[in-house]
């Protein structure tokens, strides 16, 4: 090959795995949004739809005319530390987008009209919490490029449609592990749902324990052929595989496949997280401990943290940061006791050197 052609084969292999590390920190991407990260993916369509499919057994839906690309992710074991709303939030998030299908231009004052006569729920806009709750769910879709709020409210359709990522439709199941069911492996050879499995796992979870992997996952990630193609995959999306005693970590140097960073300081209950681990390092704690590990810091600095310096603030921002810890695998709670896990060694303070 020319060295030209090494080039142009480089650029599309970087261009590629930017595009796939795109898609897995925002699935549904808008070309208003991000309209460069939006040209890449489409087009790079192709090796990055093929990737997707091979490697994790996930759809992906360019429309370059419509202007959005979606990853459709599915997976055995939602994620419930980490709800995009509360429960009153989704039902009006589903009461917002069920309007918005039917009536695509509105104004906020005829939206909010219509969502006070709904059977669904009782929804007051005098009361704050119904009015913090609507102003959340019209920055959710705004940020998906589902709807352009100014002096009107105009909704894309097509996208509103292409929020919800379901193998199957919510209409015809009763649980959430009903709505996750993926049909494509009841006849599947058992090597495609060990490399979709193992490699959804790696590549969506901040830290993969061993212990929390099946027989057979690890037996995949044991054998030469089954440790191979993860390899490859991790590297095709631009990522490193690290791998410990205790697990996995895909690392991504460029933290562009990352929908939330840590450490970070960007706000208080990341900072928080930060100090319990230090207090977690001594050994394990009761919630109740971190929360008073928690009053102690707010007491000490009474300008930091204003939302949490008021009466029950130390134990909303010790659950705000043990809820931080756990989604990122760095803390798990058993029977109320808190215990440090592995990953958090990363983040453990070195004394200096004398």
């Amino acid at each position: 090959m020319s060295r030209t052609g090494n080039q142009l084969a480089r650029l599309e292999s970087e261009e590629v795995a930017r595009g796939v590390r795109l898609l897995l920190a925002r699935p549904l991407l808008a070309n208003g949004q991000d309209p460069d990260g939006f040209d890449l993916i489409r087009r790079r369509r192709e090796p990055i739809t093929k990737w997707f499919d091979y490697y994790c057994g996930w759809r992906v839906i360019v429309e370059p005319r419509a202007g959005y690309a979606r990853l459709f992710k599915t997976t055995q074991r939602p994620d419930r530390t980490r709800p995009a709303f509360d429960r009153r939030r989704y039902v009006l998030l589903c009461l917002v987008c069920a309007e918005l299908l039917t009536t695509p231009v509105t104004t906020l004052d005829d939206l909010t009209s219509r969502l006070k006569q709904a059977d669904d729920m009782e929804f007051d806009p005098g009361r704050r919490s119904d009015r913090n709750a609507f102003n959340g769910v019209l920055t959710f879709l705004e940020e998906h490029g589902a709807i352009e709020a100014n002096e009107q409210i105009r909704a894309d359709p097509t996208l509103i449609t292409r929020l919800l990522s379901s193998p199957v439709a919510p209409s015809t199941v009763d649980t959430i592990e009903d709505l996750t069911y993926e049909s494509r492996y009841e006849n599947a050879h058992r090597s495609l749902w060990q490399r979709h499995s193992v490699m959804r796992r790696l590549i969506d979870d901040p830290v993969v324990y061993k212990e929390d992997l099946t027989a057979s996952q690890l037996a995949f990630l044991g054998s030469p052929a089954g440790r191979k193609v993860v390899q490859t995959g991790i590297t095709l999306a631009g990522c490193t595989l690290e791998e410990r005693k205790e697990g996995y970590v895909v690392v991504d140097a460029d933290a562009i496949a990352t929908d939330t960073r840590f450490p970070d300081d960007d706000n208080n209950a990341k900072v928080a997280a930060l100090l319990l681990l230090d207090r977690l390092a001594l050994g394990p704690a009761t919630t109740e401990e971190l929360a008073e590990e928690a009053r102690e810091v707010l007491t000490r600095f009474r300008n930091w943290a204003k939302a949490y310096q008021s009466d029950g603030g130390a134990s909303r921002l010790a659950a705000d940061g043990l809820e931080l810890l756990e989604a990122f695998g760095l803390a798990r709670t058993e029977n109320g006791t808190v215990h440090r896990l592995p990953a958090a060694a990363r983040y453990a303070v070195e004394e200096p050197n004398d």
